[in-house]
C-alpha cells in the first residue's frame, strides 16, 4: 500500500532565510535539491511545465551546506 503525505511547513510572518550555496537536480529533472548558508538542504518539484514549487525544508545542519552530493543505491 502507497500512502501519500502532505508536508506542511510552518513559521511566523517570515519565511526562514535560504541563502543558496550549493544546488543539484535529480537524474530524472523533477527534483532540485539546494543548500543554504542558513544549513537548511530544500527539495524542490520541477514540473514539465518548468514550474518550480517547495517540497521539503530539512532542518539540522550546524554549519552551511557548501555540497551537495548523489547516493548510489
Amino acid at each position: 500500500i502507497m500512502v501519500s503525505v502532505q508536508t506542511v511547513a510552518m513559521w511566523g510572518k517570515m519565511a526562514p532565510s535560504h541563502s543558496i550555496t550549493a544546488i543539484m537536480i535529480t537524474d530524472d529533472q523533477q527534483t532540485i535539491v539546494t543548500g543554504s548558508q542558513e544549513g537548511q538542504i530544500i527539495l524542490w518539484d520541477l514540473s514539465s511545465e518548468l514550474k518550480i514549487s517547495s517540497k521539503e525544508i530539512l532542518f539540522g545542519h550546524t554549519a552551511s551546506v557548501t555540497c551537495l552530493a548523489k547516493a548510489r543505491e
